[in-house]
Parts: structure tokens; sequence; C-alpha cells
């Protein structure tokens, strides 16, 4: 299924990354639908908290700082204030930057 996805240049949806944990891991489109979010709503609590994730070979979520800058309203032009804000962030491991080149 991956390498069909692949083959076509196209990304994978949700449903289909359950279908593939389905048949990977031998167990129930609905086990896998169960699983994969446990495994996002233990990313987004730890986040909440300020924490990080890290999956050893994969990568490491954490939480980012967007501080606060001027803007433009693109209608108007006007400067706008944009708030500070925290944002979800992604590095990558090296045993998937290697899978990658």
């Amino acid at each position: 299924m991956i390498a069909q996805l692949h083959s076509r240049g196209l990304g994978m949806n949700k449903t289909e990354l359950i279908d593939h944990i389905a048949q990977q891991a031998d167990i129930s489109k609905a086990a896998a639908g169960r699983a994969l979010e446990a495994v996002i709503g233990g990313v987004k609590g730890t986040l909440k908290k300020g924490g990080s994730v890290t999956l050893v070979g994969f990568g490491t979520f954490a939480v980012g700082k967007r501080t606060a800058r001027t803007g433009r309203n693109p209608r108007t032009g006007a400067a706008i204030k944009i708030k500070a804000a925290k944002v979800p962030k992604f590095r990558p491991g090296k045993a998937l930057k290697d899978a990658l080149n």
C-alpha cells in the first residue's frame, strides 16, 4: 500500500494510515484506529503540558514559541498585531532522515 502511494507521488491520509497499521500489525481496522487515536492523544496531551515526545529512530515532537509580531491585513494593508503563540514542532530523527536519502 505504501509503495503504491509513493509510486504515484501521493501522501497518506488518516484512513489509509489506519488501513496500513491494521495490515502490518494483523489487527482489525477498529483496533488500529483506536491505537492511532491513543498515540495522537498522548502526543497532544504531552505537548499541551509543555513537554516533548521522542520516538527514537523517528523523531521528536515538541512545543515551539512564536514571538508576537506586526503583520499586514492583506485586504487593507493596515498594520495588525499578531499575538505570540505556542506551535507544535517536529524534528526528524537520524534514522528517518537516512531512510529518505
